[in-house]
């Protein structure tokens, strides 16, 4: 039986039904989008990369092609074994249970922090953030991936979902600590109309999910996205 680590924050929707998840990683930026940014302010080649709340290893072994090494953690011990089985052929990837308050690693020993909407949303994560720059080598940054409420189809739906929802606080947070934004736009592009709708189902509560697939046509939705980085 999957067990969560002590100080996890939950993430309903991949730990409810990462099978949906999946479909959702899958459709995300299929351009590129986000990799390009990150690796425009700080390159993995070579590098030891942290996947921080990797879920089902979906990112790891794209960031194993070019990096020396990739340790994914995640607090889910079920997640986390799904992740290990998915990189047990490459050699150069591993997965530890652990949550972002308090990272199993050891001071100086990470180059790049990859987070991926997962744990870090603003107020409350100064510990993972503090944890964040005990692994950090000198010269390493830090990327969190996080929503742009304020535009794109997407942002649109988080507004409805969260009104009390303030950008402007979350952009104060993120510049006290030390983090740069890049304002990006990405896409969802499934292949099926049913994906998407699973999709929204695990992402909103029921009745907003399926508004919302009754006001969107087609495959694809605009999303705008904040990139915070910081170097250390």
């Amino acid at each position: 039986m999957a067990t969560i680590v002590s100080g996890a924050v939950p993430s309903p929707n991949i730990w409810n039904s990462p099978q949906v998840y999946e479909l959702e990683n899958r459709a995300a930026d299929p351009d590129g989008v986000l990799e390009a940014a990150m690796r425009d302010i700080r390159p993995w080649d070579a590098a030891t990369v942290l996947d921080l709340g990797c879920g089902t290893g979906f990112h790891l072994a794209g960031f194993a092609r070019t990096a020396s090494r990739v340790i994914g953690i995640e607090p889910h011990t079920g997640l986390a074994a799904a992740a290990r089985s998915r990189v047990a052929n490459l050699t150069n990837v591993s997965v530890r249970a652990g949550a972002a308050q308090a990272l199993p690693l050891p001071d100086s020993s990470v180059d790049v922090t990859h987070v991926r909407w997962a744990y870090f949303f603003g107020p409350g994560c100064e510990p993972g953030l503090a944890e964040l720059a005990r692994v950090t080598r000198r010269g390493g940054a830090a990327f969190v991936i996080d929503n742009d409420a304020t535009r794109s189809t997407f942002g649109g739906w988080f507004r409805r979902w969260l009104p009390a929802y303030d950008p402007e606080a979350v952009e104060r947070f993120w510049a006290r600590q030390g983090f740069s934004r890049r304002a990006l736009t990405i896409r969802w592009a499934f292949q099926r109309r049913e994906d998407l709708a699973a999709v929204l189902r695990i992402e909103f509560p029921a009745e907003l999910a399926e508004r919302f697939l009754a006001e969107h046509d087609g495959l694809e939705v605009d999303y705008a996205v904040n990139l915070w980085w910081r170097h250390y």
